[in-house]
């Protein structure tokens, strides 16, 4: 049997291996997962979240395994999802759950997979709490050293599925955390002035983290919740910061699967690639203003779509944001779209920009180095503001704390300066001066380069041959040096986000999987060669 190594057993490593049984040729899997528990992967765990987290998925979404999300909820014991305040009469699919719930059905899955994988004569061993610490191609295969083990072991193909990368909790203070899942669940926050760089869902769940430490969210059966702050925590003070001062939309109604688009088809896409580079952002622009006129002549007429370009769209994109503010406009925000979700009434425009995304996105490999930037700070703004919706429990929770005088959100604009100091950080915006006494860095994921690799003779062979950005197959084979083909399927999302700036998800997870499984049975009959894109 060929040997296969899995390096990381959170979602990725789970549907790679989801995908192997599939295929039923028996092989030799061995699992390895630094963390306590393999099969529930960092963003669903226990130690790096809490309960008041929300997966910003729904069961409609999730690709199941053996079973759908909801199904497995529905199983599950009254008391249990209690503590986590779900009740088995209300479950549905478009419900938003804690993220540790979510963890436990991918580890109930995971523990289900590896029981049936035996069954069919696959050989299956999971070291947990075992870190990989370096990894070689050779032209006999790879080399695998972890923790505890004096010397290699030597697989067929080793797969890196070791999803979202940390900065170590050892880089964190008792004044800055430089992420929220570097130590700031178990740490003990006073009351005092903290600031929290980003507004997205990452942001508000850091904000949660801190508020919960001085006070409880109260909520009512009508929905609405209220924080009363314990006594002696007056002087908790949350900031939280972006350069735009913007907050995401509540996630709103929408059909499931989507419905296929109807001009930037793929086909339309691909004609627009293959004329080349030059002129290809507009050309593509032009396709999303035309798929957004059909599906939605009136919010198009209202903004002028047609005098807007690939440049001058963000603009207009948030400036009903920008002109409300904040938390008026999210309370607008929040009653549309639950009013929508009661309708199952779905906004065209909205929508349109969700299925955009997914189609647009092959084109940033094509795209010259200037529009690869006008595409970063344009489109891919309002790409990234759409699907990245929040549940509408998080911004409820947020009008909350704004209500009981907790939180406040800060415009930093283009030119502010952040000073980390050993007590204390200090932010200079426009002249003023904001200091905070607990500062945490919460502004997701980064792309990372071979550089950052944790696997140094990997990152040396891959530097070596000039892979600054690791380059990949249809399979997710690492494609440099040659005797590198096939050995290393390198489905790490940080390293993936270059080229495709939107690959997050459990779906796209589902995806590389199934496409990294094919890496074990056959090799990729195509390759792809990427240019580069970075977001901030």
């Amino acid at each position: 049997m060929k040997r296969i190594a899995i390096i990381g057993a959170g979602p990725t490593g789970i549907y790679t291996f989801y995908s192997l049984l599939n295929h039923r040729t028996p092989l030799c899997i061995t699992f390895y997962e630094q963390a306590e528990k393999a099969g529930v992967g960092m963003p669903y765990s226990d130690e790096d979240n809490s309960r008041l987290m929300l997966a910003n998925i729904a069961s409609i979404e999730i690709p199941p395994i053996f079973s759908t999300y909801i199904d497995w909820l529905r199983t599950q014991d009254d008391a249990h999802l209690a503590r986590y305040g779900v009740e088995k009469s209300t479950l549905h699919v478009r419900q938003f759950l804690p993220r540790i719930l979510l963890g436990e059905y991918f580890r109930d899955q995971f523990v289900q997979l590896v029981e049936e994988a035996k069954k069919a004569g696959f050989e299956v061993e999971v070291r947990e709490s075992c870190q990989v610490t370096d990894v070689e191609a050779t032209p006999e295969g790879v080399n695998l050293w972890a923790e505890g083990e004096p010397t290699p072991k030597q697989f067929d193909l080793a797969v890196i599925a070791t999803g979202h990368v940390w900065p170590d909790e050892e880089a964190a203070s008792r004044s800055f955390f430089p992420s929220p899942w570097s130590g700031l669940m178990e740490a003990k926050i006073p009351a005092c002035d903290v600031g929290i760089m980003g507004t997205s869902l990452s942001g508000l769940d850091a904000a949660m983290a801190v508020a919960v430490q001085h006070g409880t969210f109260i909520e009512s059966e009508d929905e609405q919740i209220q924080f009363r702050l314990d006594e002696g925590s007056e002087a908790l003070k949350i900031v939280l910061m972006s350069r735009s001062g913007i907050l995401p939309e509540a996630d709103f109604y929408c059909p499931i699967p989507y419905e296929p688009l109807t001009i930037a088809t793929e086909a339309a896409i691909d004609a627009a690639i293959d004329q080349g580079s030059e002129g290809l952002l507009d050309r593509i622009f032009d396709l999303i203003v035309a798929e957004l006129q059909h599906a939605d002549p009136q919010w198009s007429k209202a903004v002028a779509l047609e005098t807007l370009t690939a440049d001058t769209i963000r603009e207009a994109w948030f400036a009903d944001r920008e002109k409300q503010g904040p938390f008026r406009w999210a309370v607008s925000n929040l009653d549309e779209v639950e009013r929508n979700k009661r309708d199952k009434r779905t906004v065209p425009w909205r929508y349109t920009i969700l299925r955009l995304h997914e189609a647009v996105e092959k084109i940033v490999p094509h795209l010259t180095e200037e529009d690869r930037e006008r595409f970063k700070v344009g489109l891919a703004r309002i790409f990234i503001d759409n699907y990245a919706a929040i549940p509408s429990q998080s911004i409820r929770r947020l009008l909350a704390l704004r209500e009981a005088g907790v939180i406040n959100i800060l415009t930093l604009g283009a030119d502010y300066e952040l000073a980390l100091k050993e007590d204390r950080t200090v932010i200079h915006v426009e002249g003023e001066a904001w200091y905070f006494d607990v500062f945490i860095d919460a502004r997701g994921q980064q792309p990372l380069k071979t550089k950052d690799l944790p696997f140094p003779v990997l990152r040396h062979q891959l530097e070596s041959a000039g892979e600054d950005i690791p380059d990949v197959g249809d399979d997710y084979t690492l494609l440099a040096p040659d005797y590198l083909r096939g050995k290393i399927a390198f489905g790490a999302l940080p390293y993936l986000m270059h080229d495709r700036p939107f690959v997050q998800g459990l779906v796209v997870c589902a995806e590389i999987g199934e496409a990294m499984a094919k890496a074990a049975v056959q090799p990729a009959s195509r390759v792809r060669r990427w240019l580069h894109f970075t977001p901030d």
